[in-house]
Order: C-alpha cells, then sequence, then structure tokens
C-alpha cells in the first residue's frame, strides 16, 4: 500500500481541497499522513518535531511557499520527492495549479513523472567551539537587523579568503532555488535550479558598488558580525529565526541532501517563470 503525506495552508479553500483529495486517495486503498502546518519559529525550539515518515511515497503540498519551506523542513534529509499545488500569491515553488490536481495526483501515482534534484545549504551557527544550531535551507538563510534602525556590519569569507564587510540592511545567501524568492526583491539575478551556484546579495547596501555575487557551489562560505554588532537575527528559509551577535560564526556550504522536486512531462521551468512574473512578449 503506497502512503502519501499530505501538508496543506491553514487556508478554508486549501483544506477543502485537501479533504477531498485525502477521500479520493484513501478510496484508492492509500493511506495518508496529514501534518498539520505551524506558524514560522523565531526561537530555535523546533528539534523535537517528529520527521515525516521514511517510507512516503511522496509529499503534496497545498500552499504557497511558506507552506512548501515549511514540508521541505519537516522531509529533511530523506529522500522523499515533493509536489507544490498553488494556493497562495505569487510563488515559484507549486508545480501545478489546483484546478490541474486531481489530474496531477493520477499522473503521480502511476509514476508518470519526473524528478528534478534542487541543491539545499548546510547552515552552522558557532560560538567560541560551539555549535549554537545546524540548519539546511532549500531558498536562503538572511541575516539582518531587527527592530533598530541601523546598518549591520556583516565580515563575509570565502574558503577562508576575506571578501568584504558588508555595511547594510542585512545580507542574503540563496540557492538557485531561492534565487527568486527574498534574493531576487532585493535585487539578485535569477538562476537556473540546474546552475551550480550560490548567490550573496546585500540588503539596501550602504556601498553602491557591494552587488550580489555568485560563488561556485563548492564554495564554503564563513560570515561574522563585526565587533560590537547587536540585535541581528539570523532566518533560515523564513521559517525560524536565531539571534546571533559578534561573537558567533555562520559556515555556509553546499548541502549532502538535495530535496526532489516532482515535475509533470507538460511542465517547463520557463513557462512557470514566465508566468509568476508576469512576462509579455510574442513568439519569435
Amino acid at each position: 500500500m503506497k502512503k502519501i503525506g499530505l501538508v496543506v495552508k491553514s487556508d478554508t479553500k486549501a483544506k477543502r481541497k485537501a479533504d477531498a483529495l485525502e477521500k479520493w486517495l484513501r478510496s484508492n486503498k492509500i493511506e495518508v499522513i496529514r501534518k498539520k502546518t505551524t506558524a514560522p519559529k523565531q526561537k530555535n525550539r523546533d528539534r523535537n518535531l517528529s520527521p515525516a515518515p521514511s517510507d512516503l511515497f511522496c509529499v503534496f503540498v497545498l500552499g504557497g511557499d511558506g507552506t512548501f519551506l515549511s514540508a521541505v523542513r519537516w522531509i529533511g534529509d530523506q529522500n522523499i520527492p515533493i509536489l507544490g499545488v498553488k494556493f497562495g500569491e505569487v510563488g515559484f515553488l507549486a508545480e501545478i495549479a489546483e484546478e490541474s490536481l486531481n489530474a496531477a495526483a493520477e499522473m503521480v501515482l502511476k509514476g508518470d513523472f519526473i524528478l528534478r534534484p534542487r541543491m539545499r545549504l548546510s547552515v552552522t551557527v558557532m560560538r567560541q567551539n560551539e555549535m549554537l544550531t545546524q540548519e539546511t535551507v532549500l531558498n536562503d538563510i538572511v541575516i539582518n537587523r531587527g527592530a533598530l534602525a541601523r546598518l549591520a556590519h556583516i565580515e563575509t569569507y570565502i574558503d577562508d579568503h576575506y571578501l568584504t564587510t558588508y555595511s547594510a540592511d542585512g545580507l542574503i545567501v540563496a540557492t538557485p532555488t531561492g534565487s527568486t524568492a527574498y534574493s531576487l526583491a532585493a535585487g539578485g539575478p535569477i538562476i537556473h535550479p540546474a546552475v551550480p551556484g550560490i548567490i550573496l546579495t546585500p540588503i539596501c547596501p550602504f556601498t553602491l558598488t557591494n552587488r550580489p555575487l555568485i560563488v561556485p557551489e563548492s564554495a564554503n562560505i564563513k560570515i561574522r558580525l563585526a565587533k560590537g554588532s547587536s540585535d541581528i537575527i539570523s532566518t533560515f528559509d523564513g521559517q525560524k529565526g536565531f539571534e546571533i551577535d559578534d561573537r558567533d560564526e555562520i559556515f555556509i556550504q553546499k548541502g549532502r541532501h538535495p530535496i526532489h522536486l516532482i515535475t509533470l512531462p507538460d511542465r517547463q521551468y520557463f513557462d512557470i517563470l514566465k508566468n509568476k512574473l508576469k512576462w509579455s512578449g510574442g513568439r519569435a
């Protein structure tokens, strides 16, 4: 018997659609594991959350990008495919629209789909040789100031070589998947998910010559705050926040476990991109 995970946005319409999908799956003798979504954590408190069962055939996500990222955290390092169904505003992680859900579910159950690996980042926060927290992100890690309206001074190293000190509202370190999230809003480039690289995008830099930078996916990135820095938050995929100060060092590198996105045969990345960004123009 196949077992499918279901992660649903806290939205009446999405829940109604999920109820119908769950009923249909069970009628086809498929066990459904439904996970409740929770609000993003501001503190490091969710280590005791139960991971997704290892024997899931796949996970369906009904919601926006936030719900999708929550589901990715639930899967963790396990090799469980995931499919997003759009029930939100502008988002790039959902593969299909809600009206196509039934047809898509039938295709997935028949095995008529393609798996596309998406790189993730491993993030470790250290303080005086003690690990404070370790996270894996699909989109990005964001380092930005808290409530106080002052610049953050972020010392950045690539492969132990000093790069620069960003004086800015913050810094985004993103994957190609995350290039269409906060990094894009901050002026970063769009990178196809198959392009191997990591993006560093400063948020409102004080120095206009501090531009977004793409480094190889093999790069080891180290970040620390200038002396006297305070009221700074690091945020992981917008799902959990962690306070940092000038005693801490943040190490970022390519994660060992990619997430596997389910792609239907008739879906193209560039079509999704054009639709989400509302690009116009005729064919050549």
